[in-house]
């Protein structure tokens, strides 16, 4: 049976120009898919499932996906294969400010409406800082054994006299795959009414 992985994995060779997208209709109706969630990355997509999971949503059993696609600047492609003119998907998901246009260019061009995006102000894991604090945040990384790093990180010059929450937004950047396993670690960390507006109001248009 098919699942929403080999979907995914899927909608990225098609994205990429490997497939001419017949395998990926196949699978979206045996999954009975009726929406794609829009992300911009890896650590997007994990925070996501994560406060559905805690949610005890099955999105998968609601016809949704969530897609990661490797960068803001990809939303034309995946709107137009994804969207009114490819599998007729609703779409819907997360987009930085700064890359607002991006978005609203590309679903433009797709026949796709633009309402059902949900704007963080610099991206999902400032809000997810913001909303917890900087001293929940520190100690989030304390318990999951990244303490040496983090000080290592603040004594670098360039970090000095920086906001204790930019320091914290860079640090989850400085490694490969750090942001992906902080977005699921800061997300289950929320307190269930201390969920950051786009990511609650994303979940809630599903």
């Amino acid at each position: 049976m098919a699942d929403t992985r080999a979907f995914q994995d899927e909608v990225g060779r098609w994205a990429a120009g490997d497939t001419g997208g017949d395998t990926a209709r196949e699978l979206a109706v045996e999954l009975g898919l009726r929406t794609a969630v829009l992300l911009e990355g890896p650590s997007d997509f994990a925070a996501v499932e994560t406060l559905a999971a805690a949610r005890g949503r099955d999105l998968a059993a609601e016809g949704v996906c969530v897609v990661s696609m490797g960068g803001a600047m990809s939303v034309a492609r995946y709107a137009e294969l994804l969207g009114p003119p490819g599998l007729d998907l609703r779409l819907t998901g997360l987009c930085d400010e700064r890359e607002q246009g991006y978005y609203e260019r590309g679903l433009r061009r797709a026949g796709a409406p633009d309402r059902d995006f949900f704007v963080c102000v610099a991206d999902l894991e400032d809000e997810l800082i913001r909303t917890l604090g900087p001293a929940a945040v520190e100690e989030i990384i304390r318990v999951a054994g990244d303490l040496r790093p983090w000080q290592t990180f603040l004594s670098q010059p360039a970090q000095h006299g920086r906001p204790r929450h930019q320091q914290l937004r860079r640090f989850l950047g400085t490694k490969k795959g750090r942001k992906i396993r902080y977005g699921t670690l800061l997300v289950e960390a929320l307190a269930p009414d201390r969920v950051p507006a786009p990511l609650e109001d994303l979940l809630g248009s599903l």
